[in-house]
């Protein structure tokens, strides 16, 4: 619940800083008549339009879950983050249009040195608010955030180019120098929106996070126990800031339902110490068979049927395989 309040919080300043630098955007274009400047500016359109809708998915998504939502409402922070892509991709291919048009019916640029300035700290605070999204957004697992604030450092990238375009300008007086930049600004904006909209739909998709996938794997294996014969069907589902980790776990199958539990216990806790409090679990626990013997490396089974034969390591692949660990019988 902190987490969800932090990044509203954050959202929040997000929208307000957006709306200042807008507003700073237009002045800088009204001194200058920079085509490039207007493309920054209508980019920060786009950065409004993104911060409110990124604000109102972290409001919906931290909603505690109820009848009609089981899992919660985190799903939203994937839309808002897809919208938000989206919209980006859009305003490139806006500028793209003004930038060719204005490329063969360039005009006058006044005032460079004011629109330097101004566009220039305009930049530095949106890296900055972006840099400070990006951070609380990867530490408090949230998509929409992150995504709001690597849609302020790809401005503050475009912003980079347009002071460069301006600074070239003002030196050689070339002012089809500014469309050419704006074309630039406009490729690199379509890409990160791109990168934005795929991860989004990957997420509504339920797509597989194999970076997640091989993290877990890597602490698993790190922290075995030797009642854990094996653990399999491991799947990581997220709902916005929320993991969902559901799996199979074989245990001795002469543990009673009270031991089981404590096995089941350790794997979470272990799991929880990692990646927070953020995170819940939905662990089966499975009796060994016969053929579990000789992957099992537990020293004082009282009902071994057959020794040890080799320890099998887990991996991505065998992990969320939905089947018991076997050696082959091939």
């Amino acid at each position: 619940m902190e987490q969800s309040i932090e990044n509203l919080r954050i959202q929040s300043w997000v929208v307000i800083v957006a709306l200042v630098l807008f507003v700073c955007k237009i002045i800088a274009y009204l001194l200058t008549g920079s085509i490039s400047v207007l493309t920054d500016t209508l980019e920060s359109i786009v950065n409004v339009i993104a911060g409110i809708i990124g604000l109102y998915s972290l409001y919906i998504s931290a909603k505690p879950r109820d009848e009609d939502h089981p899992y919660g409402h985190g799903k939203a922070e994937f839309i808002s983050a897809a919208l938000e892509g989206i919209l980006i991709m859009v305003a490139g291919l806006f500028i793209i249009y003004e930038a060719v048009f204005h490329l063969f019916h360039p005009h006058p640029i006044e005032k460079l040195d004011y629109g330097i300035l101004l566009v220039a700290l305009t930049g530095l605070i949106n890296y900055l608010m972006g840099y400070i999204a990006v951070k609380k957004g990867k530490a408090n697992k949230s998509l929409a955030l992150e995504a709001s604030g690597h849609h302020l450092q790809s401005d503050t990238y475009s912003t980079l180019a347009v002071v460069t375009g301006l600074i070239l300008i003002y030196i050689t007086g070339v002012v089809e120098i500014d469309s050419i930049f704006a074309l630039i600004i406009a490729i690199v904006i379509m890409i990160i929106g791109y990168r934005i909209t795929r991860r989004s739909l990957a997420g509504i998709m339920d797509e597989a996070d194999k970076k997640l996938l091989s993290q877990l794997v890597d602490l698993l294996n790190r922290h075995r126990q030797e009642n854990w014969i094996d653990l399999h069907n491991l799947r990581v589902i997220k709902f916005g800031s929320v993991l969902h980790v559901d799996c199979h776990v074989t245990v001795p199958w002469y543990l009673n339902t009270r031991e089981a539990h404590i096995e089941i216990d350790k794997l979470t806790e272990i799991i929880s110490i990692e990646f927070g409090d953020s995170i819940e679990f939905f662990v089966h626990a499975d009796g060994c068979l016969d053929f579990s013997c000789s992957i099992c490396v537990k020293r004082d089974c009282p009902v071994r049927k057959h020794p040890l034969q080799k320890k099998i390591e887990w991996t991505l692949d065998n992990i969320i395989s939905n089947k018991k660990h076997q050696l082959s019988t091939s």
